[in-house]
């Protein structure tokens, strides 16, 4: 299905992808509607749509199983000119256009190959998604893979603008590229350079990069299902340490003084003797 945005307004239409891709197009919005046995409609006119020519892959990406279609577009995007181009006199030149510069318009497609067809629920918008995916580059160079992460941990995101900032939690390729799965499904998926990293080189991904993956999706949910951290328990009070301070022996009792001995009394200071008186004197004769 295609749709058109003017060149300004492209950020706005990336972000609107599943609304746009759905609204401007019969085949799209019969994509709505169910036939008697609850699948969409959309799925039979799969086959009927046109292949989409896709760039020459290296060996090293894992061959498909025979038998499959040939890749099918999920949307495409055509970016037009600001400045369009009419009334023109035949006496111009054909290559008007290219002499005064104005690009011609140029498009890109989201296109898919089903391996394996689900036999889970309908994948469902706005839900998290589990998937387990290996992605590659054209030239057959893997640079991820959730098989290898520890315990081969599948990778689970919510579809849509779901961030802060109303952000994709993947690039929008992956994030709008699982539409028509079932739980249990196989899909091969090629996303043009302009609805992954765009221009910009990103960790080991060179910048303009079409991006190669193989998914399968594990599960759907309405709440993320990864496992949280258990919650650290709650410190244990630890009671102050009770200092108990030794009893201190009992100081032995002081013996009482032994009683000084009475001072016996001075004797009393023998008399002093008198002195004799003296003999009176002789007369004289």
């Amino acid at each position: 299905m295609k749709t058109i945005f003017p060149l300004s307004v492209l950020a706005l239409a990336i972000a609107a992808l599943p609304v746009a891709a759905q609204t401007t197009n019969p085949v799209a919005s019969s994509a709505a509607k169910k036939t008697a046995t609850g699948t969409p409609a959309a799925a039979a006119s799969q086959s009927a749509r046109g292949c989409v020519k896709l760039p020459t892959l290296s060996p090293k990406i894992p061959a498909l199983p025979a038998g499959l279609s040939c890749a099918k577009p999920l949307y495409t995007i055509t970016r037009i000119p600001g400045a369009k181009l009419t009334d023109i006199s035949p006496m111009e030149d054909p290559a008007l256009r290219d002499a005064l510069g104005i690009p011609l318009p140029d498009s890109f497609t989201l296109s898919y190959i089903d391996t394996k067809v689900g036999s889970g629920a309908l994948l469902v918008p706005r839900k998290w998604y589990s998937i387990q995916y290996t992605g590659y580059l054209v030239d057959g160079t893997k640079f991820d893979s959730s098989f290898d992460h520890p315990g081969h941990a599948p990778l689970t995101f919510q579809q849509g603008p779901s961030g802060p900032q109303g952000q994709r939690q993947v690039v929008p390729g992956m994030d709008t590229g699982l539409d028509g799965m079932k739980v249990g499904g196989k899909r091969r998926l090629f996303i043009p350079w302009l609805l992954a990293y765009g221009p910009n080189a990103h960790g080991n991904i060179p910048a303009k990069s079409m991006l190669i993956f193989d998914i399968e999706l594990v599960a759907q949910s309405d709440k993320d299902p990864s496992p949280k951290p258990p919650a650290p328990p709650a410190a244990a009070r630890t009671p102050a340490p009770v200092t108990i301070q030794p009893a201190s022996p009992a100081a032995p009792p002081t013996p009482a003084a032994a009683p000084k001995p009475a001072t016996p009394p001075a004797p009393a200071a023998a008399p002093t003797p008198t002195a004799a008186p003296a003999p009176a004197a002789a007369p004289k004769p």
